[in-house]
């Protein structure tokens, strides 16, 4: 029977790319969404991946999501907390709003999706969950005060998480990403872009697939062993 695995903002970007990625392996994927009801038809369309809308920094959703998930699928093996936003700003010109959100949605995401899910995996004695943070949860980022805490709470989420799971067969990782061509990249200006690029030293922006085989080999049958890791795939920009 084959694994059900959740990806949080899974329609797009990277998270379309690990839902992808985990669907060629052989999971059920379900996908999350926040608002782009067209982005995500089409998706479901293109991929016969099942598309569910809710906010994960709604705690109460997150628990009536998964629930539905596990009523039309199965009970949840994998969640890969991959939802994320930007509010980006100095110090000085972030409000409070600001900063409530990038870690009520990166980080509290996290939080509020394992919640749901955690008992059942520990109770089955099987789960695997891979959280994405950010090489600038590692490095931090002149701007981001906001999700560069929430990226760096979800390593330490990720280490405490996985000493709760691991004698239960319940592995726990990150994977933190450096700067990949996805359409939040390709919104920068490309003279700050071409900056960027000359600081990773293998020359040019990763792929979201190449995030994507990552997630898939943390998700795998064979991976009980690795847990509470962090998986650094950035180009050489930042060895942690």
């Amino acid at each position: 029977m084959a694994r059900i695995a959740i990806v949080t903002g899974g329609t797009r970007g990277i998270g379309e790319a690990i839902s992808l990625a985990l669907q060629e392996s052989g999971m059920t994927v379900a996908a999350t969404f926040a608002g782009n009801e067209a982005r995500a038809a089409e998706f479901s369309k293109r991929t016969g991946i099942k598309a569910y809308r809710w906010d994960v920094a709604d705690y109460d959703a997150c628990q009536a999501g998964c629930a539905r998930v596990a009523e039309e699928l199965g009970p949840v093996d994998v969640v890969v907390n991959n939802a994320g936003i930007t509010r980006d700003g100095t110090i000085l010109k972030m409000d409070y709003q600001a900063w409530r959100e990038v870690i009520d949605t990166n980080l509290g995401g996290c939080f509020n999706m394992a919640k749901a899910v955690f008992p059942g995996m520990r109770t089955r004695k099987w789960g695997r969950i891979v959280n994405i943070g950010s090489i600038n949860g590692q490095a931090g980022q002149y701007g981001q005060v906001n999700y560069a805490a929430a990226k760096s709470g979800i390593h330490g989420f990720t280490k405490a998480l996985a000493q709760e799971g691991a004698k239960f067969g319940v592995t726990v990782n990150a994977i933190a990403p450096g700067y990949i061509d996805t359409d939040m990249v390709a919104a920068v200006p490309g003279d700050v872009l071409e900056k960027i690029v000359a600081r990773i030293p293998v020359g040019r922006l990763g792929a979201a697939a190449e995030i994507a085989r990552g997630v898939v080999f943390l998700c795998g049958e064979d991976a009980g062993f690795v847990t509470g890791s962090t998986l650094s795939i950035n180009g050489g920009q930042h060895m942690y």
